[in-house]
């Protein structure tokens, strides 16, 4: 078995070395197996140091010069030799713990792919510590794949299309909705794991207002088609704040 960790990562030079240090201790969880994995990361057209950081952590680095996060991931899986491939957030921390419960789902057998629950590597203030606790609910309950962490098996990936690069967000939404007709149709499954949380940034709740995070949930609500296929309007994701 081998495993391939994609890190998409754009104008990531502030966390990108410590995110691929905790993944590179997670991927410990897979010597006691036999597994070997690879550590990818794709630079998505960065302009600053992200993929000298990159290299000097050990990852094999591609370019998608087109600034999209399903891009980079789907660019990312393209250069990836593994039986299974795990996407990580380039500000993202897993566990040594989380990958080995993410190994004990893959060797079951019953499933194609999986997430995990989140938790925010800082102190919130309450409305946002509210949604991070309904969207682990809604994620567990309708098996909804957090982007920041999605394990899936390479074949089922590549054989469905991957993400849809029409898309500035939502693309981990819409690709849970595909996995699980096509685990349906294979009498398989998706799982979402929980003993042992995603650790992810903070950082969109102190570079944000309350008000533009507002104004993006009612633009969502009322005209989700129009923002999931803008760049412009998809702007908490792509407008570079760092």
């Amino acid at each position: 078995m081998k495993i391939s960790i994609v890190v998409p990562a754009f104008n990531e030079e502030r966390l990108l070395g410590e995110s691929l240090a905790q993944i590179k201790n997670a991927a410990r969880a897979f010597t006691p197996l036999g597994w070997e994995w690879e550590l990818i990361v794709c630079d998505n057209n960065s302009t600053d140091k992200t993929a000298e950081i990159a290299r000097a952590n050990g990852a094999h680095v591609v370019f998608e010069p087109i600034n999209q996060i399903a891009r980079a991931r789907n660019c990312g899986a393209a250069a990836a030799s593994g039986d299974w491939i795990i996407f990580v957030d380039a500000d993202s921390h897993p566990s040594a713990d989380l990958f080995a419960d993410a190994a004990n789902a893959i060797q079951s057998g019953k499933y194609i792919a999986g997430g995990t629950i989140m938790r925010m590597d800082e102190k919130i203030p309450f409305a946002p510590r509210m949604v991070v606790h309904l969207w682990n609910l809604a994620s567990r309950w309708q098996k909804l794949l957090a982007g920041s962490f999605i394990f899936c098996d390479t074949e089922v990936f590549r054989k469905i299309g991957g993400f849809n690069n029409e898309l500035f967000c939502a693309e981990e939404l819409e690709l849970s909705q595909r996995l699980k007709k096509f685990a349906k149709q294979n009498g398989k499954r998706l799982i979402i794991l929980y003993k042992h949380p995603l650790v992810t940034s903070a950082r969109k709740m102190r570079l944000y207002s309350a008000r533009e995070h507002l104004s993006m949930l009612f633009k969502m609500i009322f005209n989700s088609r129009r923002v999931m296929r803008s760049r412009e309007q998809a702007h908490l994701w792509y407008d570079g704040r760092r």
